[in-house]
């Protein structure tokens, strides 16, 4: 029987909540830079002759319908990871944590923003490419590879440090972490497509959230 001093059952299923978040938010964001990078490549001349096809126009309809979804499955990744850390949070890493998350979640949708922008600015004059179709274009290129990693640099930074101290992840993955944030942070702006680290990072702690779930779950005497 549980009493007052007992921990909630809601804390005890933080750890399986926030691996399955993290997974589906690594799923869904990888998806969305896969078809931003295809269907807005680097090159203006090839992104407008992709654009002009019907299959590609419906692929950028696709991103920008997926893009509230990663925002919000990121949102509760974020959630259920501080849920997990309690009253042990640091102020500090806390601040910096809560910070990068909330500015990478609204960089997602500046993104989105930019891509409907050029969606909207190609359709209105047909083949024919309009002046704001590259301001579009390279606004959400932009904001992909060389604003929204910094800040998914830091929000890998400050979760690797907390979870590192708190003695919940392992060497390797802590390693891992500090890796993919100076990589994001320093490299992946002048790299195409390295901005698929940061979803790779969050499935990388995501899975082994639910491992070490699973086993906790699976040891002698585990509530």
């Amino acid at each position: 029987m549980r009493t007052a001093e007992d921990p909630p059952e809601a804390v005890l299923r933080t750890p399986r909540a926030a691996g399955i978040a993290g997974v589906l938010c690594a799923l869904v964001l990888g998806a969305v830079i896969v078809l931003i990078r295809t269907t807005l490549p680097a090159g203006p001349a090839a992104g407008a002759g992709r654009l002009a096809s019907p299959s590609h126009q419906d692929t950028l309809r696709v991103v920008l319908s997926l893009v509230p979804f990663a925002g919000v499955l990121f949102l509760w990744f974020m959630g259920v990871v501080r849920d997990r850390v309690g009253k042990a949070e640091d102020r500090f890493f806390a601040t910096l944590f809560l910070g990068s998350g909330l500015l990478f979640v609204a960089m997602l949708f500046v993104l989105a923003a930019a891509a409907d922008s050029v969606l909207a600015s190609y359709q209105s004059r047909g083949a024919a490419q309009p002046p704001s179709w590259g301001y579009g274009r390279h606004l959400a290129l932009a904001v992909l590879s060389g604003y929204s990693t910094r800040m998914a640099a830091v929000f890998a930074v400050s979760t690797t440090s907390i979870g590192r101290k708190l003695g919940i992840f392992p060497r390797w993955l802590a390693w891992l972490g500090y890796l993919a944030a100076f990589y994001l942070l320093f490299i992946a702006g002048f790299v195409p497509w390295s901005e698929l680290v940061f979803p790779v990072w969050i499935l990388a702690v995501s899975g082994f959230l639910l491992l070490a779930d699973r086993l906790h779950r699976r040891a002698p005497g585990a509530p």
